[in-house]
């Protein structure tokens, strides 16, 4: 079994050095950085499976790491998870716009930190229905290659964005509570945690272009992709 290596970005050192000790403890590879330049060039240097990344940071700050790492081709689709201090809502939904995987706010249980370490890359592994392509008239999605394509066009999505299509469409037709998407696509099921699904879906229905009328938001409920786009 292949090593996986997590980039931490972290400023400070107890925080590093107690994520790194609990990182080691379930046999992941850690590499440091403790400003948000240094955390970039290793992200772009080492490639690693995951990146554990702190918003407050000298140098370059998270948003600008998060921001660096997806718009770089190489690097668009590594796993991203927020470890921060601010709390507020509104710091969770920018994390996600930028492109964040996942949200941990400071202080937090290193338990929970290895589950949620563990969800991020089990998700990746995993496959919502089956390796075979899904097509529709205007969309192809192949797990295979991690590719989707859209009105011909190749869409540069992030591992969380291609999961959460991939499970829309593989369950075309049918309504998938937020619950449901949390479940499937992030792992885990967190109270509070339904606006990350709004966020994403914002996110990946931007990227959609004209076939983003596909997915249907179900008042109340959750979301159905639709398997043909309405004139």
């Amino acid at each position: 079994m292949s090593q996986v290596n997590i980039l931490v970005v972290e400023d400070e050192q107890d925080i590093l050095d107690l994520v790194e000790y609990n990182l080691q403890q379930e046999g992941f590879h850690v590499l440091r950085a403790t400003d948000g330049l240094a955390g970039v060039q290793l992200a772009k240097k080492e490639r690693p499976d995951l990146v554990i990344l702190d918003l407050m940071l000298p140098k370059m700050d998270g948003k600008e790491v998060c921001r660096s790492i997806r718009q770089d081709g190489e690097t668009s689709t590594m796993p991203i998870m927020m470890l921060t201090a601010r709390a507020e809502e509104i710091d969770r939904v920018i994390g996600f716009e930028l492109g964040a995987d996942d949200y941990l706010t400071k202080p937090f249980s290193p338990r929970e930190l290895v589950l949620r370490v563990r969800a991020v890359l089990r998700r990746l592994k995993d496959k919502v229905a089956s390796n075979s392509l899904i097509r529709f008239p205007g969309i192809l999605i192949d797990p295979e290659k991690h590719r989707v394509e859209i009105d011909e066009q190749d869409v540069r999505l992030t591992a969380t964005e291609f999961r959460l299509l991939q499970c829309l469409a593989a369950n075309s037709g049918n309504v998938l509570t937020r619950e449901d998407l949390l479940d499937q696509v992030w792992g885990y099921v967190y109270d509070g945690y339904a606006r990350t699904v709004d966020t994403h879906i914002r996110r990946l229905r931007k990227k959609m272009g004209n076939q983003q009328e596909r997915i249907d938001t179900i008042r109340g409920v959750g979301y159905r992709f639709r398997p043909e786009l309405l004139q």
